[in-house]
């Protein structure tokens, strides 16, 4: 049945142009990802009758995915099937793969096609709101592939459900919050979806929610970040979740990871805790491949402070150079003040000048500028090729005393005191922590970005501000900014 309808639906991408697809966010799944998928639900002996629903059905392939696995382990026998498509050019193709599903499958399968907005159809049961229906259909399992878009953060999907909504929000985590609330207790959701909600702040509402209300059971990683779906050209990276609607939190997760979409006869299994994996006030989930990811984040995770807690604070660079031309000066000239790029952090230190275009500017704006203080300054891009995520460099005000304030690029970060100045000493233990590689591993770990985000670092685990300062003295006093001597500094300490 799925080689028919996956043929189908082939047959609609290579017809629909992508940019008409890219409308509702379509991106089809493969045959192989969908049967893992749908295998990774666990029935109950003696369940022979499910509800089920398909929220962004497509052309069908998970709902084809689910009866067939369904079928083969031949414990139900009824399938009651609830699908969501609003896209008009879709919907013909679904009710005809449903159809043939139905007259070829072995279980008996009940259908129906939804053509409603899925979020904004169902707000009012979401928000508990006057107008609701007080007992919603529910489910036992939600399957989905949602739509991956972002939309405006006014539009009606978002502002339905604000609950789980901060910033620019993506339709994906919609669709997930949504299709939680539609599970009966202790229903099964199994969803694909990028791994951004993972961390940072955007998604803090939408992870207290997801991970309140459920707990999840299974994560699936995929090596290659652009093999996921078939006949797409997609650099978002994604993972599968299993999640169960319960308040009981289990001992482990189990993850498992593959190469490709259709590699799953090769995949990697583990079991990691579940007090390891989802961590912390912000609830962020660490996607953990190994036992050294773990010994990771158990080693760190017993230091506890983060930069906060310890008047400290990573902030994004101040000047936006493409929207500040007009200020930008390649020479020195009366009244110019320094402005650092990542080009400007070399081996472990900030050099200036290196006689690179744009490195002063001459303002006005106090919002452009900041004093001319210690720091550690962070690159908040590399390469993707690049072997350390996190790069930064000592700067010491003292080594250019004729400048009262200078300014920073928004390409880096930078650690600031947030009521005092900072030392030397304790810059320097900045720098042992953050070009150890057993911190680069973890923020490896926590975010799978290229990007070196200001809010996850404030929120990783830090020694004390004494340890911080030995750390500091210490590397000082070797004259070593190596790699290889931050992490002999830092085991003396991660013990």
């Amino acid at each position: 049945m799925i080689d028919c309808v996956i043929e189908q639906t082939n047959l609609y991408i290579d017809g629909m142009p992508k940019k008409e697809r890219k409308k509702y966010g379509q991106f089809f799944t493969s045959k192989e990802t969908a049967m893992f998928m749908a295998g990774l639900f666990s029935i109950a002996e003696g369940k022979d009758t499910l509800t089920v629903l398909d929220a962004g059905a497509g052309s069908g392939i998970l709902s084809c995915a689910l009866i067939e696995v369904l079928q083969k382990e031949k414990k139900v026998k009824k399938v009651s099937l609830t699908c969501y498509e609003t896209d008009k050019n879709i919907r013909t193709i679904l009710q005809n793969n449903l159809d043939y599903v139905k007259e070829k499958a072995e279980i008996e399968l009940q259908y129906e096609i939804k053509t409603d907005n899925y979020i904004t159809s169902q707000y009012l049961d979401f928000n508990q709101m006057i107008g609701g229906n007080p007992e919603p259909k529910k489910y036992d399992i939600v399957i989905g592939n949602p739509p991956y878009m972002k939309i405006p953060k006014d539009a009606p999907e978002a502002t339905a459900m604000s609950e789980v909504c901060y910033g620019a929000p993506n339709l994906y985590f919609l669709f997930a919050s949504m299709g939680l609330f539609n599970l009966k207790p202790d229903g099964q959701m199994v969803y694909i979806i990028p791994r951004s909600w993972t961390s940072g702040a955007y998604f803090k509402k939408f992870r207290e929610y997801f991970l309140t209300e459920g707990k999840l059971e299974h994560i699936h990683l995929f090596v290659s970040r652009n093999k996921v779906f078939d006949k797409e050209d997609v650099l978002q990276e994604t993972i599968i979740i299993k999640v169960r609607k319960t308040q009981i939190q289990p001992l482990e997760v189990e993850v498992t990871s593959s190469q490709t979409n259709n590699d799953f006869e090769n995949i990697t299994v583990m079991k990691a805790p579940y007090s390891i994996v989802v961590s912390g006030e912000d609830k962020y989930v660490y996607l953990v491949t190994d036992m050294d990811k773990i010994k990771v984040l158990e080693t760190l995770n017993k230091f506890e402070h983060t930069l906060p807690d310890i008047g400290l604070k990573m902030k994004t660079g101040l000047t936006v150079d493409f929207r500040n031309r007009d200020i930008l000066r390649d020479k020195n000239e009366e009244g110019a003040i320094p402005l650092f790029f990542s080009q400007h952090i070399q081996n472990g230190v900030v050099k200036f000048p290196i006689n690179k275009e744009h490195e002063y500017v001459v303002t006005e704006q106090r919002g452009l500028k900041q004093k001319n203080k210690n720091y550690l300054f962070v690159k908040r891009f590399t390469a993707k090729e690049e072997r350390r995520r996190l790069q930064c460099g000592v700067y010491l005000s003292r080594r250019n005393p004729q400048y009262d304030v200078i300014s920073t690029q928004n390409k880096i970060n930078f650690i600031d005191g947030l009521s005092t100045e900072l030392s030397e000493c304790m810059v320097y233990g900045l720098y042992v922590l953050f070009n150890s590689t057993i911190y680069d591993s973890y923020y490896r770990i926590l975010n799978g970005s290229t990007q070196v985000n200001s809010t996850e670092i404030n929120a990783m685990p830090v020694p004390d501000l004494e340890i911080i300062q030995e750390m500091g003295r210490k590397i000082i006093k070797t004259h070593d900014l190596s790699e290889e001597n931050c992490n002999k500094i830092m085991e003396e300490y991660c013990g």
